[in-house]
């Protein structure tokens, strides 16, 4: 009787812990640090301190109200995605003055970079294998210090945190953007799988020195922004019903295939690693054609632009700068009201339409494999420990 009554209890105890997960948020579970490898999408500060490039007011008024390193009038998916974890914002790699710590991860991702190596024509010297190495350096050197110095321990992630860490990446964007400028749609798509060939070595290297659980956006339909409908798109055939260039969507369509191969790849070759394949691109696709049912009025016009609509984007002249044109003085100003608009600047979300995206992200409806799929790993590890 004893017996009955004590698996009874069991059963009901796993029952409720169960129920509890399933309605528990999909993220919801721990990771001590992360560590970020991009480029604009997610640089907190970057390139701004890399290669001291501006990005100066209007950017960050929204949360921030001052510039904060971000291309935005706020806070980017990756600033939203670490308070649903519950961490700090990610303080850049390359601005170390004044950044109250890096324990809890680091920021490697800088505005311009590329998966492949930078050349001349690049925005960013720092590409995906620069990016790397920055990590190993810094991984090496914060593990000495604390060597010698347990009392770094409170600024420096440990070697269990880099072991547990959370390894996030989102780039390839600037590589297929700027080879439309001299390549054709073929051309383009051919050249996918030398980007994702230098993607898979840096991952590599990034396993080789412990990390294990990988978190990898897919590639945005950057067709759909404003600086690439006004240079690519001014013939209305070259656009798709919702108003964005069709050949760069297919192309950011075809690396994305092949990315998600790439991390099936890789789970195969190394059964340690869990990785996570995050699909950002139909996130913000549905809300460029479906974008009054979240709340916005302008789907593809840049909130901070010159020109007025349908694009309020003018190449010539970027967001909060006043230049002479044709003879006049004329300012490139934001918007009043930003959470009306998902594009900024021409080239980057708002926060609002990044808060949106990452929204959808928590759902766990677009992630390969799912994020319950995770919850339940991380259940059986607490389990087995």
């Amino acid at each position: 009787m004893a017996t009955t009554n004590f698996l009874t209890l069991l059963i009901l105890t796993l029952a409720l812990s169960f129920s509890y997960l399933t309605h528990v948020s999909p993220i919801d579970f721990t990771y001590p640090a992360v560590f970020n490898f991009g480029d604009s999408n997610s640089d907190t500060g970057g390139i701004a301190a890399g290669i001291a490039f501006p990005v100066g007011q209007p950017y960050g008024q929204t949360y921030f109200l001052k510039p904060s390193g971000r291309f935005c009038d706020g806070r980017l998916i990756i600033d939203f995605l670490m308070d649903s974890l519950k961490l700090p914002f990610l303080n850049p790699y390359l601005d170390s003055i004044g950044a109250p710590s890096f324990q809890k991860g680091c920021n490697f991702a800088t505005g311009g970079s590329t998966i492949l190596p930078a050349n001349a024509a690049s925005l960013s010297p720092f590409s995906f294998g620069v990016q790397v190495s920055e990590f190993v350096r810094f991984k090496d050197r914060a593990l000495q210090l604390l060597a010698k110095d347990s009392r770094f321990r409170r600024v420096l992630p440990s070697e269990n945190y880099f072991r547990h860490g959370l390894y996030m990446f989102d780039m390839g964007q600037n590589d297929l953007d700027g080879a439309f400028y001299s390549k054709s749609e073929d051309q383009v798509v051919a050249s996918i799988p030398s980007l994702l060939s230098e993607l898979e070595n840096g991952l590599k290297r990034l396993y080789s020195e412990g990390a294990r659980n990988f978190w990898i956006h897919n590639t945005s339909p950057f067709g759909c922004l404003p600086r690439i409908v006004d240079q690519f798109g001014k013939d209305p055939s070259k656009l798709d019903k919702f108003g964005c260039v069709t050949s760069h969507n297919n192309a950011a369509n075809a690396f994305n295939s092949q990315l998600h191969d790439l991390c099936q790849k890789f789970r195969g070759q190394f059964p340690e690693a869990k990785v996570t394949f995050v699909d950002i691109y139909s996130i913000k696709y549905n809300l460029t054609a479906n974008y009054s049912q979240f709340g916005f009025k302008q789907p593809i016009a840049a909130c901070c632009g010159y020109g007025g609509l349908p694009l309020n984007f003018d190449s010539r002249i970027a967001c909060g700068v006043s230049k002479s044109l044709n003879g006049s003085m004329v300012t490139a100003t934001p918007c009043s009201n930003t959470t009306e608009y998902v594009n900024w600047d021409g080239n980057h979300y708002t926060e609002a339409a990044n808060q949106y995206v990452s929204s959808q992200i928590l759902t766990g409806n677009f992630t390969d494999p799912p994020l319950s799929s995770n919850l339940h790993l991380m259940w059986s590890d607490v389990f087995s420990s």
